[in-house]
Formats: structure tokens, sequence, C-alpha cells
């Protein structure tokens, strides 16, 4: 039995969409699961708006989410010349034609089809004429001799049996009026140069699949095996486009959300295992089949996104937890000092806790990182004279405290609740203020023994 090969082929002329990487993931996670390999096409023939600057996204993008493909990336551009000997191959078998009409032409066959409120369809003018007709002022375009008669059959491996009337399949353009071929000619003879067994890819591809499939016939080309994806909704159950937020990986990067939960997230996003919800790595390889994947378009849920990533960030071995948190400060927020890193992953036990992001975590660290504590507006006017008493007081007593822990430390705070008629909000609260510049963040005993003694007096005396 032939390899399985599969691949993911993104246009370079934007960020990678998240539709795009749950495209790709199916497509991985399927040859890895069958033993076989992934490739990745970049399709840049649409010069104009192809940019390496989007090339490097999408391939560093894949990376960051934990897909590798094989061999170095295939580049579309690079094979223009095989895609025109198809097209001219074709039009040798009499299985394509030259097409002379204008675009004023074919504006109005639209504009008349528009009027019918029918879908335009090209009348196919030019399929049996003689070219001793054709118009010398006019660069013709390559049309494919699409099927007339009958009906096809596409055997999916998702949504079943798909079946079209050949009749509404037009003679499609393979090679422009410029001479550069069109989406359908190139992904087929690529997909046939490349040996993909399967084409995984969105269902909005439904259409084309039944065009390729017929030059696929018309070379005798072994045809792969297809399978058509729902596409990804908003929460709304509007189609997912790149103008919504949260649509790259860059939205959820930039946020603090950890690759290996956006791709469990993702895995679980149109596709089902039993009941089981989190999936390691290994796991995910082992247990995904096209035939979990479901026909109706999944809802993209960024609360089931910070759901699955906070079990990540409270599950997972705290050294990984610390690296993937240094390396999100230093991309998105600040380098942080060699001593704060210290203190924090000496803390990363408590700082975790409630965090949905790294974001939070960093945002929870702040206290260790600043020397200097700032202050927030409202947070100023919490600290009234009663709470200057209390710093005062709790500052006075720590001086006589040798050893700066909870235990030493909870009679203290006890005893300030009692004599000063107060509760624990009362001391915690202007203590947390004072020590990390908000009344919002971890315990106050977590905060005091990763401060240590030396640090809690001097931060306290800068109030008094």
């Amino acid at each position: 039995m032939k390899t399985v090969a599969t691949r993911f082929a993104p246009s370079p002329t934007g960020p990678l969409h998240i539709g795009g990487v749950r495209t790709a993931l199916f497509n991985w996670l399927y040859s890895k699961n069958k033993g076989g390999k992934f490739y990745l096409r970049i399709e840049d023939t649409d010069k104009e708006r192809s940019k390496d600057e989007f090339k490097n996204q999408i391939i560093n993008s894949l990376k960051w989410i934990g897909i590798y493909h094989e061999d170095n990336e295939y580049i579309q551009s690079d094979k223009i010349n095989e895609h025109i000997d198809v097209a001219n191959e074709l039009l040798k078998k009499g299985l394509a034609y030259k097409c002379y009409c204008s675009s004023e032409e074919i504006e109005e066959q639209k504009k008349r089809a528009k009027q019918k409120k029918i879908p335009y369809i090209y009348n196919r003018k030019w399929r049996d004429k003689s070219e001793t007709d054709a118009p010398k002022e006019i660069d013709p375009v390559i049309r494919f001799k699409s099927k007339v008669e009958g009906k096809s059959v596409l055997k999916d491996l998702v949504q079943g049996n798909i079946e079209i009337e050949n009749n509404t399949i037009e003679d499609f353009v393979i090679l422009r009026a410029d001479g550069s071929p069109t989406y359908n000619l190139s992904a087929s003879v690529d997909d046939h140069l490349m040996g993909m067994t399967h084409i995984i890819r969105g269902d909005d591809h439904k259409i084309n699949t039944f065009k390729q499939i017929q030059i696929y016939e018309a070379m005798n080309w072994n045809i792969p095996f297809f399978a058509h994806i729902p596409l990804i909704h908003t929460i709304e159950g509007k189609k997912l486009s790149k103008r919504d937020n949260a649509s790259t990986l860059d939205d959820y990067s930039k946020i603090g959300i950890m690759p290996n939960a956006l791709r469990n997230y993702l895995l679980r996003l149109g596709w089902s295992y039993k009941d089981k919800e989190i999936f390691d790595l290994d796991e995910s390889i082992k247990y995904f089949n096209l035939e979990g994947i479901g026909k109706s378009p999944s809802k993209l849920d960024i609360d089931r996104i910070y759901s699955i990533n906070e079990h990540y960030i409270k599950n997972i071995d705290e050294n990984d937890l610390f690296n993937f948190l240094i390396t999100y400060c230093e991309n998105f927020q600040e380098k942080i000092p060699d001593l704060a890193q210290k203190k924090i992953k000496n803390s990363l036990h408590f700082l975790k806790n409630k965090a949905k992001t790294l974001e939070d975590i960093y945002k929870n660290s702040k206290f260790l990182i600043n020397d200097k504590v700032q202050i927030e507006k409202e947070d100023k006017k919490l600290l009234d004279e009663t709470a200057i008493k209390i710093i005062k007081l709790f500052s006075d007593d720590i001086n006589k405290v040798s050893n700066f822990t909870r235990e030493k430390l909870e009679p203290i705070i006890n005893d300030l609740i009692k004599n000063n008629n107060t509760n624990f909000k009362g001391v915690g609260q202007p203590l947390r203020i004072c020590l990390t510049g908000s009344k919002f963040g971890p315990g106050i005993y977590d905060i005091l023994c990763s401060l240590g003694k030396e640090e809690v007096s001097k931060r306290l005396s800068q109030i008094r």
C-alpha cells in the first residue's frame, strides 16, 4: 500500500488564519497516525500579494504550535513551467481549448445570469469553434473542457458521497490570457507531482475538488482521496475571517495562550474521540482519525480556549511553564532580569493560581520584577489613616521576627485584625497595595514570603 502523504498549502498573502492552522493540524495528525509524511506547500503565484514576511510567519506559526513538515517547503512558483506544460498537453489532447471571449462579453454573461437570478456559467462559446474565427486583437485564455452530461460523485471521507450534475461545472480557465496558470490547474499538478494520497481541506473547496478530479482523469493520474472539513465560525455563527479578532496564531501567543493548549483546543474543534477532552501529543497522533470529524461548522469559543490553557498552566511541569513564561515575556512584554527570574521560578506555584494565560502570570509577577512600586490612583485612595496605621504597626512587628515564614507572620496579622477591630481584608489589602501597587494579585502571605523581610521592610517604609 502506498505511504500516506498529506499537505498544507497556504498562500503567503496574510498571516496564517486559525482555520488554516486546524487544517494543517488535521493533515499532520492524519499522516503521523498512518506512519506517512506531511508536506508544506507555499502557493505564492499571486506575486502582487505574496510576501516573504507572511511566508515566514506561516512557517514560524506552524513550528510554534508543534507542526513540522518533511523536507524544504515546496514553493509553487518554482513549478510554473510544469503547470503550463500540463495545460498545453490538455490542449493538444483536445481536452482544453482557447477562448477568445473579451472581458466585456464575460461581464455581459455574468450580468444576464444575475438578472435571471441563476449562477453564472460560461456559455462555452469557443468550445467547438475553429480558431480561424479567432479575433486577432484578443489574447485567449485556455479553458478546460468540463463534462457536460451525467453526474459525478465524490466519495468524501468526511462528508460521505457528494453528487453533482456535470453541466453545473463550467469550462473553467486553466491558463489566463497572460499565460499564467490558475489555482485549480496549479493545485492539481502540484498534488500529482508531490505524490499526495489524501487531500484534507475546508469544505469551501468542494467545487474545486470536482474540477481538479476532472484534470486528474484527463491526465490519467491516480486520484487522491478527498476529505472536506467544515469551516470554523464565530460564536455568533458567522464564517470566521482574517478580519476577526483572534483569527491568527499571533493573536493567541500575544495574550499568553500556550501552543500545547491551543493545539489541544483546535484538535477538539470539530473532532472527537469518545468523551476525552485533554490530549497530549502522543495521544493526539494515536487517536486521530477522519471518522471523528463532524459534518457541521464549529464555533470558535475563546472562553473554552482560556479554560484549556488554564488546565495546562495548572498541570504541566513547572520548569516547562517557567520556560514558556520567560519566552512569552521576552517576545511580548519585557526581558526579565536574572534575579527576578529566580524569584519568579521559586514563586511559580502560587503565581499560576487562577491564571488563565501567561499574561496573567506575568501580571502576577510584576511585583517581583519591579523594584519600585507604582501604586495605582484608585488604590491610593484606599490607604486612609487606618490603613497607614496598620502598615506602620506591621512594619514594627516584623522587625522582631527573624524567621520570615507564614507560621511567624500569621500571629502578627491575626493580632492586627483583633487589636484594630478589622478583618483580614482590612490588613491584607493595604499591605498588598503597598507591596505590589495593586489591591489585586496573589495572596498576602505568598507576597510577603516571596519578597523576603528586607524587601518588605524597604517597600513599607516608603509609605510611612
